[in-house]
Parts: C-alpha cells; sequence; structure tokens
C-alpha cells in the first residue's frame, strides 16, 4: 500500500441496503402507472371526448311576437350546419338568405327549428314570429348549433 490506512472488518453482517426496497417500491409503481393507462385504453375512456367548438350567436326581442336571431360567427363559424331555434318549447325553421322570417306555421317542417347556415352568412339576422310562443314577457330561447361532424353544442341559451 502506499501511505493509505484501510480499515477493514467496519461493515456489520446483517445490515441492509435501503437501495433494494425503493427499487421495489418503485417497480411496483411503474406496473400501476402502465396498467392504468393501458386499462384507460382498452376501456376506451380517452376517446369520449368531443371538440369544443366557438360560435356567436345573439337574440333580442323586437316585438311583442317576433324575436331577432343574429349570427355573430366565429372562428368555428364555417363548419357549423344549422342551428335549431326552440323558445319556450317550440321550435322554429328558416332557410332562406337575408332578413328571413321563421314561422312556427311551416308546413314542409313543422317540427323542426332549423335555421339553415348554407345561406345565411356572418351577420345575417333572422326574425322568428309567433303570436303563441313568443310574447312580451321574458321567453326562454335556446340555439343549438349542428356541426359538419355531426356533433352538437348549445350555443345560446338566454331569456328574451
Amino acid at each position: 500500500m502506499t501511505g493509505r490506512n484501510i480499515k477493514t472488518g467496519s461493515f456489520k453482517k446483517g445490515e441492509d441496503a435501503v437501495s433494494p426496497v425503493i427499487g421495489v417500491i418503485l417497480m411496483v409503481a411503474i406496473t400501476v402507472i402502465l396498467a392504468a393507462v393501458i386499462g384507460a385504453f382498452v376501456f376506451g375512456m380517452g376517446g369520449s371526448v368531443s371538440k369544443t367548438y366557438t360560435v356567436g350567436v345573439t337574440a333580442s326581442q323586437t316585438g311583442a311576437n317576433t324575436v331577432d336571431l343574429t349570427f355573430q360567427g366565429g372562428p368555428d363559424a364555417d363548419v357549423v350546419n344549422y342551428i335549431n331555434v326552440s323558445i319556450r318549447g317550440q321550435d322554429f325553421r328558416c332557410s332562406s338568405a337575408g332578413n328571413a322570417t321563421a314561422t312556427t306555421t311551416d308546413t314542409a317542417y313543422p317540427t323542426l327549428g332549423e335555421i339553415d347556415l348554407n345561406a345565411l352568412p356572418v351577420g345575417t339576422t333572422v326574425t322568428l314570429s309567433d303570436a303563441t310562443y313568443i310574447t312580451a314577457q321574458r321567453d326562454h330561447l335556446i340555439a343549438t348549433a349542428t356541426f359538419v361532424d355531426g356533433s352538437q353544442q348549445v350555443v345560446l341559451d338566454t331569456y328574451v
């Protein structure tokens, strides 16, 4: 030896190191995490999230029996197929451009409340009129957009 004094026998017999215990704990944790991730994919928990679209629609009461609904557009305006409008449970439909009038007496679509946005550009105002379902009081209006992928989303829920 070159000037170094090495002590031998300074370790006690039966003394275990901590690293094997930590190694086992880490291996069990990794196994549990992997099982959870694989289980999520197998049971389809990760695939049920749908996209949220951003579209603007406003409504204002313009008369005792009329409501103006304006399509304001937004980042996802180009993927909107149509908008269903319901006032006090009654559905309205309109499919013409410009300042169109939608009434509940539409015989071609008596139960649908669709505003067809293929013909309605951003900024178009549609006037909804009905003496039975639109009153001078606060009426509950719900507008639901249907998008090109078939999904639906409420874009306006208000009182007019």
